[in-house]
C-alpha cells in the first residue's frame, strides 16, 4: 500500500493530460469534420469547372465551323442559371444597364416604347414630357431607320438599345405618320428617363385617396410618402386604397419603407433566411408612420409580385389593411446583383423571405422536383402551412398572397384577345386620330353609335383578322373523331349546320361581345390623347375592383373584416 499510494497522483494527473488533450483535439476533429464537405464540395467544382474549360477548348478548335465562343459560353452560362429558376439571370456586359433600369427605373432614352407589329417598328407608348413627346412622335409612329440605319431588316430587341444612350448625346430618327407615305427626319437629344414609380395619385369617391405604385425602384417610397402626405394635407381623406396590381416587385428595402408609412416604428416586417449566415436577417420599421390609423385597403393581381407581395401580406398579416382582387403571383424568393469579371454581372437568388406573421408565399418549388421538361412544381397542397394574423384570421403560405375580398377580373372573349394580337383596335386608333383632331376630356370620353359602325366596318375590310373560340377548337376534333367513326356520312347536314354557328362571323362576333370591345377600344383613343394619365382617369369609375374596395372602406366593412374571429 505504501508503494502504491505514491504512484496515485502520479496516475492521476496522467488521467488529467489525457483529457486535456482530448479536450483540445476535439475542436480540430469537429472543425476537419465539418470542413470536410466543403472540401469535397470544392474538389467537385474544380473538377467540373476544368472539364468544362477542356470541352470548350476542344470544341473551338476541333468543331467543323467556325465558332464565336463569347457567343458558346453565353449559351452555356443561360442554360445553367436557367436550371435553377427564373430569377437568377447572368448578364453579359451589353445588357448590365437593363439591371440598372430594373433597380433605378432610369436610362438614357427618349421616352418612348418601340414594338414589332405588322412588320415595322412601331411607336406604342410615349411618356410626357420627354424628348419623343417633346418633339412631336407619337404613338402609331412608325421607325425606318435611327442613326442612318435603316430598320427594316433590324431585329425587334435591337432598336430599343439604338435609341439608348448616354444623357445628353443625340440621335436622329425617321420615321412616317399614320395616313401618310412621306419620311420625316427628326434629331433628338436624349435625356435621364426616370419612370415615376407612382404613375398616379388622386381623390375619388367618398374621400377616398388613391395612390397607384407601378414598382419599387430606389426612391418609390419616397414618392409615396409624397403622394400620401400630398392627399392628406393638400386636399384630405378619409380613407386610401393602395394600387399593387401589375407591379412585379423590385427592391426589398423600398417594400418596408413603404409598410413603415403605416405601421409603427419597430415592427417586423420581413425576415430572410439563406444558405449564408448574411441572410439570416429580420426586418423591421424603424422610423414613425405617416398615416398608423387611416383605413386602408390593398389591391392585387395574378402579377403582384415579390414586393408587392412583402406590402400586400404584411400589411394583410398585421389586420392593417384589407387586400382585394385575385391572388398574387406567389414569388417569396430574394435576389443580390453580383460583380463578375469584364464588366458583367450575376443577379443571384440568395433567401427566401417570410412575412410577419411566418409565411412564405413562394408558390414553385425550384428545388424540389421538376417535369421532364423542367418545369418547377407547385407546392403540394399536402405541404401548405396555415398561418395567423394578428387578429387571428388564417392565412396560407405556398400560394401567393390570397385577397381577403375576391374580385373577379373581367372576363377577355377569344374576340377580343384575337382583336388585340391582330393590331385591329391599335390600327383603328391610329385612324381615329388621323381624323379627328381631339376628344372631350378623358374621364368623359364614350365611342359614339356611329364611331363603332365605323370601327365594325373597318375589322370587316381588315384581311387578317383571325380568332377562334374554345367550342371551335373543340368541335374540330370532334369532326375528325365523328368522320372516323361514319357518324358524318349519315348527319352530315347536323354537322355543317353546327360548324356554321361556330364559324366567325365578324360584325355579328363584334355585336355579340360589344362592351368589352367597345372599353378596349375607348381605352385606345384615350391613349393616343391623353396619354396613360388620361387613361387611368377614364378607367376609374369602371374599375370594378377599385370601387369595391371603396365600398368596403367607406361602409367599414373592411375594418370589421380585419378584426378576426376574436373580436367580432
Amino acid at each position: 500500500m505504501k508503494k502504491l499510494l505514491p504512484e496515485i497522483p502520479e496516475r492521476v494527473g496522467e488521467v488529467s493530460a489525457r483529457r486535456r488533450r482530448v479536450w483540445v483535439l476535439l475542436p480540430v476533429v469537429l472543425l476537419m469534420l465539418a470542413a470536410s464537405p466543403l472540401r469535397e464540395n470544392y474538389f467537385e467544382m474544380s473538377k467540373q469547372l476544368e472539364i468544362m474549360t477542356a470541352l470548350f477548348r476542344e470544341l473551338n478548335i476541333y468543331y467543323v465551323d467556325e465558332l464565336q465562343p463569347g457567343q458558346l459560353m453565353e449559351s452555356g452560362i443561360d442554360a445553367m442559371v436557367h436550371s435553377l429558376d427564373p430569377y437568377t439571370v447572368y448578364y453579359p456586359e451589353s445588357r448590365v444597364e437593363d439591371l440598372r433600369f430594373m433597380t433605378t427605373g432610369e436610362y438614357g432614352g427618349i421616352g418612348a416604347s418601340i414594338q414589332f407589329m405588322n412588320g415595322q417598328h412601331t411607336i406604342v407608348d410615349v411618356l410626357p414630357g420627354f424628348p419623343a413627346d417633346k418633339s412631336g412622335l407619337t404613338i402609331g409612329d412608325i421607325l425606318l431607320s435611327v442613326n442612318g440605319t435603316n430598320l427594316a431588316d433590324v431585329g425587334e430587341a435591337v432598336v430599343p438599345e439604338m435609341l439608348q444612350g448616354a444623357s445628353g448625346s443625340e440621335v436622329s430618327v425617321t420615321f412616317k405618320r399614320y395616313g401618310s407615305e412621306e419620311p420625316v427626319d427628326l434629331v433628338l437629344t436624349r435625356e435621364k428617363i426616370k419612370l415615376p414609380a407612382v404613375p398616379f395619385r388622386s381623390v375619388v369617391r367618398d374621400s377616398t385617396g388613391y395612390i397607384i405604385l407601378s414598382a419599387f425602384t430606389r426612391g418609390s417610397s419616397f414618392e409615396v410618402r409624397q403622394a400620401l402626405r400630398y392627399l392628406q394635407d393638400s386636399v384630405g381623406i378619409n380613407q386610401l386604397v393602395l394600387d399593387l396590381r401589375g407591379n412585379g416587385g423590385g427592391l426589398l428595402q423600398e417594400s418596408i419603407s413603404i409598410v413603415n408609412l403605416f405601421v409603427d416604428k419597430g415592427q417586423e416586417v420581413v425576415s430572410t433566411r439563406g444558405k449564408n449566415d448574411e441572410w439570416m436577417k429580420s426586418y423591421t420599421t424603424r422610423g414613425e408612420p405617416v398615416a398608423p390609423d387611416l383605413p386602408l385597403a390593398v389591391l392585387i393581381d395574378g402579377q403582384s409580385a415579390s414586393a408587392s407581395e412583402i406590402v400586400a401580406g404584411t400589411l394583410q398579416d398585421l389586420d392593417r389593411a384589407v387586400v382585394v382582387g385575385q391572388e398574387s403571383f406567389g414569388k417569396g424568393l430574394v435576389q443580390q446583383t453580383k460583380q463578375l469579371a469584364y464588366g458583367t454581372r450575376l443577379k443571384v437568388t440568395v433567401a427566401k423571405y417570410y412575412t410577419a406573421s411566418g409565411r412564405c408565399i413562394q408558390r414553385l418549388d425550384y428545388g424540389g422536383e421538376r417535369l421532364e421538361d423542367g418545369q418547377a412544381l407547385a407546392v403540394a397542397d399536402s405541404a401548405i402551412q396555415i398561418f395567423y394574423t394578428k387578429n387571428g384570421r388564417p392565412v396560407v403560405d405556398g400560394k401567393g398572397v390570397q385577397p381577403d375580398v375576391h374580385v373577379d377580373i373581367p372576363y377577355m372573349s377569344y374576340v377580343l384577345e384575337g382583336l388585340y394580337l391582330n393590331g385591329v383596335l391599335f390600327d383603328f386608333a391610329n385612324q381615329w386620330v388621323y381624323e379627328h383632331d381631339s376628344i372631350v376630356p378623358a374621364a368623359e370620353f364614350a365611342l359614339p353609335g356611329a364611331g363603332w359602325d365605323a370601327f365594325v366596318a373597318f375589322a370587316e375590310q381588315k384581311e387578317a383578322v383571325s380568332y377562334e373560340s374554345e367550342s371551335a377548337k373543340i368541335w374540330e376534333e370532334l369532326l375528325k373523331a365523328a368522320e372516323y367513326e361514319h357518324y358524318i356520312d349519315e348527319e352530315g347536314a347536323a354537322f355543317e349546320a353546327f360548324s356554321g354557328v361556330l364559324a366567325p362571323d365578324i360584325q355579328r362576333d363584334l355585336n355579340r361581345f360589344r362592351p368589352e370591345i367597345q372599353t378596349a377600344l375607348e381605352e385606345e383613343i384615350i391613349l393616343r390623347f391623353y396619354l396613360q394619365d388620361g387613361v387611368i382617369d377614364w378607367m376609374i369609375p369602371q374599375d370594378s375592383v377599385l370601387q369595391h374596395s371603396i365600398d368596403l372602406l367607406s361602409s367599414g366593412e373592411g375594418q370589421r373584416l380585419l378584426l378576426g374571429p376574436q373580436n367580432p
